[in-house]
């Protein structure tokens, strides 16, 4: 069973950086992408942050993130990272690390994502 632990959120003034980690362990080799995405309030859809393509390596990013974000990945250590630059307060949400067994799971497409972890909370704010 794959398990995902996500942790690094908290507070964050605007303008500042973070990175959030997502400690996996369990992928086998039916899972072809994994990635962040973030609710920023309850009862909000869950919107792409960055995926991680498990057939080419490529990655993919949301459009509100672009140019700010990076994904990575540390094979040895089963840790995704998420790497977030420039953080504005819109940016305040759960961070939810997740896979999917979907080939096409490299799009970031949410509903191709079936396992999710708990998720931790970033707060952007002055």
């Amino acid at each position: 069973q794959l398990r995902l632990a996500e942790s690094g959120g908290g507070f964050v003034q605007p303008g500042g950086s973070l990175r959030l980690s997502c400690a996996t362990s369990g992928f086998t080799s039916d899972y072809y992408a994994t990635g962040w995405f973030r609710q920023r309030a309850p009862g909000q859809e869950r919107e792409e942050v960055a995926c991680w393509n498990f057939i080419d390596n490529s990655t993919n990013y949301g459009d509100y993130v672009k140019g700010r974000a990076t994904i990575t990945r540390d094979s040895a250590k089963d840790t995704i990272y998420l790497e977030m630059n420039n953080l504005k307060p819109t940016d305040t949400a759960v961070y939810y690390c997740a896979a999917s067994k979907n080939k096409y799971g490299g799009s970031c497409l949410r509903p191709l994502f079936i396992d999710w972890g708990q998720g931790t909370q970033v707060t952007v704010s002055s």
